[in-house]
């Protein structure tokens, strides 16, 4: 396949995720559809860079399944989910883990319930809520380019559940730029471009906040 064309089709996944089942390519491959067809009505993602969906979206919030396998039943945060990432890719590739996507503006996520549905997605659930509004902790808080990240973990230090049960501590796991951050915890940061060579990659970094 042509290397260009490649980034426009879940092909891209498979190539970095080959041990995907068939059902998760199946789900990656709808992907395009649906999104195009919900971006037609709401601008869940920027109408330039639709094209883009599987490389600049779908890969880039893989980039955690990279530095963890989430274990079975893991309780997971998508905190300013936006248009479903990185909730909705990672519950594709995680569907014993539990993922609940919040966000702000509700049109977004009556959108994100309506895809998560459509595929079929039963490890997810969405909420149009605030952070402060959330009551429940959860082993991990992820979210991409929502604020910067000192201001991100404010929002979300006391979500997070104490009882680790997975490789890494429990934590925030952010995707972000390549920014310096002061914070008064541990953080583990990792290049994205370690795990894919694309270069719209260059300056995107996953970071791991935690407390041990």
């Amino acid at each position: 396949m042509d290397v260009q064309k490649k980034f426009h089709t879940a092909s891209i996944v498979s190539h970095y995720f080959p041990k995907l089942a068939p059902n998760q390519i199946a789900l990656f491959n709808r992907l395009r559809d649906i999104y195009d067809h919900w971006n037609r009505k709401i601008n869940l993602i920027s109408r330039k860079d639709i094209v883009h969906l599987y490389l600049h979206h779908v890969l880039h919030g893989l980039a955690i399944a990279k530095v963890i396998t989430f274990r079975a039943h893991t309780k997971i945060l998508d905190f300013g989910t936006g248009g479903g990432f990185p909730g909705i890719p990672l519950a594709i590739m995680f569907p014993e883990v539990n993922f609940h996507l919040v966000d702000a503006t509700a049109k977004k996520i009556k959108a994100v319930q309506a895809i998560a549905t459509t595929l079929g997605l039963k490890n997810i659930s969405v909420d149009w809520a605030r952070g402060e509004d959330l009551k429940s902790t959860y082993d991990f808080v992820i979210g991409r380019g929502v604020a910067h990240l000192a201001l991100f973990y404010h929002w979300v230090k006391d979500k997070i559940a104490k009882e680790n049960k997975n490789s890494l501590y429990n934590g925030i796991l952010y995707l972000k730029g390549p920014s310096s951050d002061h914070l008064p915890i541990s953080m583990d940061v990792y290049p994205v471009q370690r795990f894919f060579i694309e270069p719209f990659f260059r300056e995107k970094y996953l970071a791991h906040v935690y407390t041990t």
